[in-house]
């Protein structure tokens, strides 16, 4: 098992390993209850010291949270799938309820996903495999299937739908093309890659 790994315990929030004891008093310091919820990590987890994780937050196995990055889960709910990697300076955040909106908007972001530096996500659904460039802006409601690369820089206004296998760019965010067999490969690959930097983080 790798050292300083954060994994979960039940009934408690996400704990530091740093010996193979573990306590609830090794609770890292900029993960947040709020309201009494605490954010719960998977196994092998790496955040990063300087990021902030607060309420119902839910982190599968081999996620990995970059320096600066802000994930808050107070009006709403926020799940990221199993090795998906948030990069540095991005801001997670969702959609309170109101009569308009009963549910409100949860982020939901799936399995082997790559949040570019300084992305914003708010309140939307990613599918499996989706990369998203430096920058990219996905606004509430949004539902971005899998399989999908967001250009750099894109913005995706409330309650599109992005159909899988496409490049969208642009601002608002248009469908480019159809991408290329090499493309849809490296999808999965840049999220195995991030799992074995964040694992050298944790050696």
């Amino acid at each position: 098992m790798h050292q300083q790994s954060i994994l979960t315990l039940s009934n408690l929030p996400c704990i530091f390993q740093t010996h193979t004891q573990m306590t609830a008093s090794t609770l890292v310091k900029n993960m947040r209850t709020y309201l009494g919820i605490s954010p719960v990590c998977g196994e092998f987890t790496y955040i990063d010291q300087s990021s902030v994780i607060i309420g119902d937050v839910n982190l599968a196995v081999d996620v990995s949270v970059w320096p600066l990055v802000s994930i808050r889960g107070d009006v709403n709910s926020i799940v990221i799938g199993a090795r998906t990697n948030i990069q540095d300076g991005s801001i997670l955040h969702v959609t309170r309820k109101s009569p308009n909106n009963p549910d409100g908007n949860p982020l939901i972001i799936g399995d082997d996903v790559t949040v570019g530096h300084n992305c914003i996500l708010h309140g939307c659904t990613l599918g499996d495999r989706v990369l998203i460039g430096m920058g990219a802006i996905i606004m509430d409601g949004v539902t971005v299937e899998s399989d999908v690369l967001i250009a750099a820089g894109s913005v995706i206004p409330p309650n599109k739908t992005l159909a899988s296998g496409y490049l969208y760019k642009g601002n608002p965010a248009q469908q480019a093309r159809k991408l290329r067999e090499n493309e849809v490969t490296f999808l999965k690959q840049s999220a195995l890659n991030y799992v074995e930097l964040k694992n050298t983080y944790l050696d």
